[in-house]
Order: C-alpha cells, then sequence, then structure tokens
C-alpha cells in the first residue's frame, strides 16, 4: 500500500479512453487530487487578485476558466486518469472516500439562460445573471446573508471511470460508468462502486462542491476547489452495470423543514412547480429572487414523494428552517 498525489497540472476535460494515465497505483493505495472548480479555477485567480471586491457575473466567472485552454473540448477541468493494476472490464472499482478538503472560497450562481431548474420562468419574471461567493474558511459552515448559515457537507461532483467507447465524450451529462452525477452523499466515509470497461479503469476525479441541495436547483452547487483523498480497490468480476455506493448519510438535517409540492404527470414539470412557491417564501423572508434561487440551489432538497398515482405523480421541495437564525 501506498500514498500518492495527482496535482492540478493533470487535467483534462473529456472522457477518453485513449487518454495516458497520470498515475497508476495498486489495490490498497490512497490517493490525494488536487482539483479544480467549474470555472477552471477562476474563482482561485480572482480570490488571489482581490477581484472579489467587485463580484463578476457567472458567464465572467465561467469565462475566467478559459484563460488556460485545455486540449479538447471545454468541460469539466478533471484530475486524472488513475490507472488502477489489475482492474479489468466486467470488475468494480471501489473507491473510498477518506478526506475532502474544501478551498478557502466558492460560488453558486444563476442566470435566465443557463441550466437551472427554472431558468426560463424566471427570466420571464425579471431573474438577472448572479453570482454569489461563499467564503468557506470556518470549515464547518458558510454565512449567506446575515442569520442565513448553510452547513458544509463537501463531495465530488464528477467522479468515474473512462467508458469503453471509443473517442472523446463531454463530461456535462452522467453516465453508466459515474461521471457529473452530482450526488451529495457521497461524502467523506462513503464507498462508491463504478463499472469499469477499460484496462485500469482510469478514474477521474473534479468539480468538488462545498454544499448542495438534492437536485443542484439553480445549476450550479457551492463550487469550489480542494483536495480529496481516496483508497481504491477493486471488486472481480462483480458485473454492476451503474454506480452504486454505501453512505453514512441520506442528506441533510434540521430540526423543521417547510414543503411544498408539485403535482403533475411529468416529474420535471411537478419539480418546477413544486420550487416556485418556495422561492416565493424565501422572498417573503427579504432575499431577492436571484438570492432565493441561488440559496436553495445550496440547501433545498427535492425528493419524489410519490410516482404510483397516476396520472400526477409527486414531487416536493424542502427547505431545512435551521439555516435561519430564529429556526
Amino acid at each position: 500500500m501506498a500514498d500518492h498525489h495527482l496535482g492540478t497540472d493533470s487535467i483534462h476535460t473529456v472522457w477518453d479512453n485513449s487518454l495516458p494515465p497520470a498515475l497508476t497505483v495498486r489495490p490498497g493505495d490512497t490517493v490525494t487530487l488536487g482539483t479544480l472548480d467549474a470555472s477552471d479555477g477562476g474563482v482561485a485567480r480572482r480570490v488571489a487578485t482581490g477581484e472579489l471586491e467587485a463580484p463578476p457575473e457567472l458567464a465572467d466567472v465561467i469565462a475566467a476558466g478559459l484563460r488556460h485552454p485545455r486540449s479538447g473540448p471545454r468541460g469539466h477541468p478533471l484530475t486524472g486518469p488513475v490507472f488502477v493494476e489489475g482492474a479489468m472490464p466486467g470488475d468494480a472499482l471501489v473507491v473510498e472516500l477518506l478526506d475532502i478538503e474544501p478551498a478557502a472560497w466558492g460560488w453558486t450562481g444563476c442566470r435566465p439562460d443557463g441550466i437551472g431548474l427554472l431558468d426560463a420562468a424566471l427570466g420571464e419574471e425579471g431573474l438577472q445573471p448572479y453570482t454569489h461567493f461563499w467564503d468557506l474558511r470556518a470549515g464547518t459552515h458558510t454565512d449567506f446573508l446575515p442569520g442565513i448559515r448553510v452547513p458544509l457537507a463537501p463531495f465530488p461532483g464528477v467522479i468515474g471511470v473512462a467508458p469503453g467507447a471509443t473517442g472523446t465524450h463531454p463530461t456535462s451529462p452522467p453516465r453508466h460508468v459515474g461521471g457529473n452525477m452530482d450526488i451529495r452523499q457521497l461524502v467523506v466515509g462513503a464507498t462508491l462502486y463504478l463499472p469499469v470497461e477499460v484496462p485500469g479503469a482510469l478514474l477521474s476525479v473534479g468539480d468538488l462542491h462545498a454544499a448542495q441541495g438534492d437536485g443542484e436547483l439553480s445549476g450550479t452547487g457551492i463550487e469550489m476547489d480542494g483536495q480529496i483523498t481516496v483508497r481504491l480497490g477493486v471488486e472481480k468480476d462483480a458485473r454492476i452495470t451503474t454506480p452504486e455506493f454505501v453512505t453514512p448519510t441520506h442528506g441533510g438535517s434540521s430540526r423543521q423543514w417547510h414543503v411544498t409540492t408539485g403535482h403533475d404527470p411529468d416529474l420535471m414539470t411537478a419539480a418546477r412547480i413544486a420550487l416556485r412557491p418556495l422561492l416565493r417564501r424565501l422572498q417573503a423572508r427579504g432575499l431577492s429572487l436571484e438570492q432565493a434561487y441561488v440559496l436553495a440551489s445550496a440547501c433545498v432538497d427535492l425528493k419524489i414523494s410519490q410516482i404510483v398515482d397516476a396520472p400526477n405523480y409527486t414531487v416536493s421541495a424542502f427547505l431545512p428552517l435551521d439555516v435561519f437564525a430564529e429556526g
């Protein structure tokens, strides 16, 4: 067993099983991977130069990452690939999450023409491009506004292995070998099992989030640079066909939750119906539309409450009231 370190000089922005390994390890080894946020480290560079005194719009933050262009199409900056000796197609790569060290700052944004759940609808209501910067230096929580505090629960937004199909594949959609799954329960203490499709598995990790609600509603969690430490193993002939994991948590905790619901034959529509009144609740507390949307992305959980009572299915949006000082 050995400990390895892989820094942000080993970045790629596509899935491609022809990429040469940045590191080769044995089962049982641990690897600490330095990662860049979804803007390719743009936030960290702005902090270093003092530009956070005048926060830019989300589009500017993302564009900052393009100052360091990578080969191939633009995607999430991923650290890797890591070749694991003995991992062969049909096996499962076993990834134990041992530690995640957040950066000093993170960001969450929204924009009317983005990928968030309500971008188009809120754009008609006057939603403006907005980026919120979070101070993560406390390590356990971050303050959104006076009286609103969000607990940190860092996890990798993107973690996966190379697909067996040849060529380059975009990082944005998750797939059967993992990738941009944005599963916030993949916290320290979790163990992830990934289907291996190429020799060595070729693990890559990136897009760490300091916190996120189930749904990543505005299209971004609390995006951050950071370091993640994993222990890698191989389960021979596991024959799994999709990522599986064991986790110490089902999600956030709160003494009370305020819940709004949506009902529709289409789950996406039901989710949109559920979220809008919750944003109104946040606006009634004095938040702007943009602030409500970003806060919801950081801590509100969407849950499928039922999918059997056709023709309408139910999605519920859970707001943890413990984020407010008054409870």
